[in-house]
């Protein structure tokens, strides 16, 4: 299939994921064309983006339809779980991702407690609570550090580990009482603590099909060491050299594969991305959440490893032959490091000029920078959001991917800008 009569493909988002996703579609033989809604500045410099939010269902459906979208891909969460796949399906249209129903492992984390229980799927000890004085008496009686997670959607700051009982009474009220996360915390979830070490594995599925990709791991804290609250990811590399291939045997056969099993025994068949952050503990990998999407910034560094046509995946999927596709991999590694706004994820400004990305202009394959929070002005780039940029690196090794990435940060600045300095150090700590 040539270019001229390819597919129209649209992309529903505005992250560094969506930018990592159209990068990857747009390499496709198959592809002549792709949208993305809203989309970024990065995004916009390589497919045409649409002024509609990703929750403007309607909208995006009258879109696809004016412009005869053959596939839209759906990047960002919030969608999927308000059933956007749902009504694409409705309206004749070819939208890859989950259901609502199937969205709901992401959607609630009391349903995905409740689903692992019920399947004996490995993760932690939890109590789900709807009343604050009722969590804050659990609290008293258990050990800390405990974890503490609003149920809904709170854009990767739903987590709280407080290590006192003072810090976790202070979070539950934070959380049930001040409401500081809406209506995502009206029931919460209470979990002990794992101990290991925290991996991300994601998988495409078809039902009961379940093809793993290459371990990623994220960096959630906002500062050095781990330091500091949780974010929705201060960067990640891919693939993760402590993940022996017993862990991964473990994860698949144990987890991944009874999920989607699980899945489809109580009608909610999962078709999409199924991501799995896990901890590997003493007694094997354990689940800590499901997603049911690419995560971020794990995206920015698995999709630049993947060789096998993400469409020819798409496609095979909606035509439940997800089995039939060979998924190969590099073998080299990826690594991404996101550039933020001073005070994120606290209060941040926005609308500062980002400088030195034209140093990025030439296509290098072992360089990348995928916008996240992003807008043009007048030709120039300023910063949009909390996560702006996730500046990538290709290379045979995560050492020199790090060496890579640090080197062009230096080449990047914008008013407040803010980084982790030790991505990757736990792989090169192992090595």
């Amino acid at each position: 299939m040539g270019k001229e009569n390819g597919l129209k493909v649209l992309v529903i988002g505005r992250g560094g994921r969506e930018h990592a996703l159209v990068w990857k579609i747009s390499q496709s033989p198959k592809v002549k064309e792709v949208y993305c809604a809203p989309g970024n500045a990065g995004i916009s410099e390589i497919a045409t983006t649409v002024d509609i939010t990703e929750n403007n269902i309607d909208a995006l459906i009258q879109f696809a339809k004016n412009n005869q979208i053959d596939i839209t891909v759906v990047g960002s969460e919030a969608p999927l779980i308000s059933g956007i796949v749902d009504a694409f399906k409705a309206a004749g249209l070819k939208a890859y991702g989950p259901t609502k129903d199937a969205a709901q492992i992401e959607g609630s984390k009391s349903f995905a407690k409740q689903l692992m229980k019920k399947y004996n799927i490995p993760t932690a000890a939890y109590e789900i609570f709807d009343l604050k004085e009722e969590a804050i008496e659990y609290v008293k009686s258990q050990k800390t550090p405990i974890v503490i997670k609003a149920d809904g959607l709170a854009a990767g700051k739903g987590v709280i580990i407080p290590y006192t009982h003072d810090e976790a009474f202070q979070a539950i009220e934070h959380i049930m009482e001040e409401k500081a996360l809406g209506e995502a915390g009206n029931q919460i979830v209470i979990e002990e603590y794992l101990e290991g070490k925290e991996i991300s594995l994601m998988a495409f599925v078809d039902g009961e099909t379940v093809v793993p990709m290459i371990t990623a791991q994220d960096h959630k804290a906002a500062y050095d060491n781990d330091q500091g609250p949780n974010t929705g990811g201060m960067g990640a590399y891919a693939p993760v050299p402590f993940v022996t291939d017993r862990d991964l045997k473990q994860a698949v056969e144990k987890i991944l594969v009874p999920t989607a099993k699980a899945m489809v025994a109580e009608g909610r068949s999962f078709t999409g991305i199924l991501y799995a952050g896990l901890m590997l503990t003493a007694q094997g990998p354990k689940v800590i959440e499901f997603n049911a999407r690419f995560g971020d910034p794990e995206a920015q560094v698995v999709l630049p490893l993947l060789k096998t046509d993400i469409i020819d995946i798409i496609i095979a999927s909606f035509e439940q032959r997800l089995h039939e596709v060979p998924i190969i991999w590099s073998h080299q590694s990826a690594l991404a490091v996101v550039l933020v706004s001073g005070g994120y994820p606290g209060k941040y400004q926005t609308g500062f000029e980002i400088n030195g990305l034209s140093s990025f202009k030439k296509k290098d394959p072992r360089n990348l920078i995928f916008h996240a929070g992003t807008s043009y002005q007048k030709d120039k780039v300023f910063t949009a959001s909390g996560r702006v940029l996730a500046v990538t690196a290709i290379g045979d090794d995560l050492q020199s991917c790090r060496e890579q990435v640090y080197s062009n940060i230096t080449k990047i600045n914008f008013n407040g800008m803010y980084y982790r300095k030790d991505i990757g150090n736990k792989a090169l700590n192992y090595l």
